[in-house]
């Protein structure tokens, strides 16, 4: 049985939803945080964000994404609701083995989703966005798992790329830092 949107809400802030005070990576401080291992590590909410994420793909998409960490979980759960292959995108090269950035086999004529966790500013996205770009990938769209509502939505759409959420901290019952 599948949750609907509500219940994985809950689900979510239950599991991830940290009170207190808190730097984000932006360099921000928070009176919470959205612990994205915490959700992302329950078999419940990670196979039916897979669902989700899986109903907001474009037709055409043929590859989808996710940066290391918080994104691998997430793009592995869509990859098998979707049956679509997905790519791993590092942090930074690894100086060992195959040396590569892009994990997986990504084409120049591939057209690419890319999943995120928890998106404050969107700054992680578009790192992963621009190594995706600079393949000669195409990137349709760039879907996050929970939209902070503190730019995010703005600093990805003002680099030319769609961006939706699954959800808002607002759907997580959560008001925002003032």
């Amino acid at each position: 049985m599948t949750m609907i949107r509500e219940e994985l809400a809950q689900r979510i802030a239950d599991a991830a939803l940290l009170r207190g005070t808190f730097t984000l990576r932006s360099g921000r401080t928070s009176h919470y945080y959205l612990d994205k291992y915490l959700f992302s590590t329950q078999p419940d909410i990670l196979a039916a964000l897979g669902q989700m994420f899986a109903e907001k793909i474009p037709q055409g998409v043929t590859r989808l994404a996710g940066a290391e960490l918080g994104g691998i979980p997430l793009v592995s759960a869509t990859a098998i609701a979707s049956g679509l292959p997905c790519v791993f995108i590092r942090n930074q090269k690894k100086d060992y083995g195959t040396s590569k950035l892009v994990e997986g086999t990504l084409e120049a004529s591939d057209r690419v989703v890319i999943l995120e966790d928890v998106a404050t500013t969107g700054g992680q996205v578009l790192e992963a966005a621009n190594v995706i770009s600079e393949s000669g990938a195409e990137v349709v769209k760039i879907i996050a798992t929970i939209d902070r509502m503190e730019g995010a939505r703005e600093n990805v759409e003002a680099a030319g790329y769609v961006f939706d959420a699954l959800f808002t901290v607002t759907d997580l019952g959560i008001e925002q830092d003032q």
